[in-house]
């Protein structure tokens, strides 16, 4: 006997909230009912999936019975529409960036583990077959001991969501910026391998993308503990590419996003040892961090991204802002 369909809302259907839509669909695990304040992105999608059900607001939708809840509104709303959420024993995903501010935190936290609901942040970088098997290796010990850590990343932002100017993008206020859209999840990934961000200084400017003010191009030096960390990002160069190498006493691990591969060279001089490329569709990983939500809701597992180690990257996000307009050293226990 096959176990019920999860009973799961997205709330908020722009670009990131229908993606998510359609993959908890194509897990085939769960009935997907969704919120969307604006009427006529609500129709054009109850009309794309007719199999799930359109509601206007979020009391009305929680009227029902609902097991998760999959938050993909604008950053700034985050914390409190989880709040509303934890507080009726609804299981959380919460889209990245966490939110822009700390106010709420500690509300939602105390909830959380009040309520012993599962609450999870969005990073989908995590549900990346080749880079866990990255990281995999780099915990195996393989390299030994790691001591850096370089990550390079750029796209042409344009290319791929050529409306930026009119979304959040446009605004930090908003969660917008090359920080909170683009480098949090590099962010994440840095803090998934090596633990936490300890202190940081960056810089970032606006340099090239037309119609908005927000920073296109950030660079960071990091400390995760003894490990030392840069990464540095554009939302303007023609590749698009994510190239992240950890050095080790023992060797080098690189992965390589854009072809979804790690490789290893453990002595110097020899060639690298590939990995086969493990390739997907834009929706892969989306299903995948799906999958593993609804499984850390049955108890099997933890979720991907706990809401803790996005409250972690949420500090980081906001330490770089900071560090940016400071030109000085912060460290993450002072950011406020």
């Amino acid at each position: 006997m096959s176990a019920r369909p999860f009973q799961v809302v997205v709330v908020g259907v722009g670009s990131i909230g229908e993606r998510h839509l359609r993959c908890f669909l194509a897990t085939e695990r769960a009935q997907v009912r969704f919120v969307e304040l604006n009427p006529a992105l609500l129709k054009a999608v109850n009309e794309r999936y007719p199999q799930t059900r359109p509601f206007s607001s979020l009391e009305e939708a929680l009227t029902e019975p609902c097991d998760v809840a999959v938050i993909a509104t604008p950053a700034p709303s985050h914390l409190s529409i989880a709040l509303q959420c934890v507080q009726r024993g609804v299981h959380v995903l919460i889209e990245k960036p966490l939110s822009v501010k700390l106010d709420g935190i500690d509300e939602l936290l105390a909830a959380v583990d009040q309520s012993g609901v599962i609450a999870g942040t969005a990073y989908v970088y995590r549900a990346l077959p080749a880079l866990a098997e990255f990281r995999k290796e780099l915990q195996s010990g393989r390299i030994g001991k790691p001591v850096q850590l370089v990550a390079t990343c750029g796209q042409n932002f344009p290319t791929y969501r050529p409306a930026y100017a009119q979304t959040y993008y446009a605004k930090r206020e908003s969660g917008g910026g090359a920080v909170q859209d683009a480098l949090t999840h590099i962010l994440n990934v840095g803090e998934w391998l090596l633990g936490p961000i300890d202190r940081l200084v960056a810089d970032a400017d606006h340099l090239v993308l037309s119609d908005v003010d927000v920073e296109d191009t950030v660079h960071v030096l990091a400390r995760h503990a003894k490990v030392m960390a840069s990464y540095t990002l554009n939302q303007h160069q023609a590749p698009n590419e994510i190239v992240i190498t950890v050095a080790g006493e023992q060797g080098t691990l690189r992965y390589e996003n854009h072809i979804a591969r790690w490789r290893v060279m453990e002595k110097p001089d020899t060639p690298w040892i590939d990995s086969t490329p493990i390739v997907m569709d834009r929706d892969g990983p989306f299903i995948r961090q799906a999958n593993a939500f609804l499984d850390a809701v049955s108890g099997n597992t933890a979720p991907l991204c706990s809401l803790r180690e996005g409250l972690s990257t949420l500090l980081v996000n906001r330490a770089i802002l900071q560090s940016a307009e400071s030109q000085t050293w912060v460290s993450i226990n002072t950011v406020v």
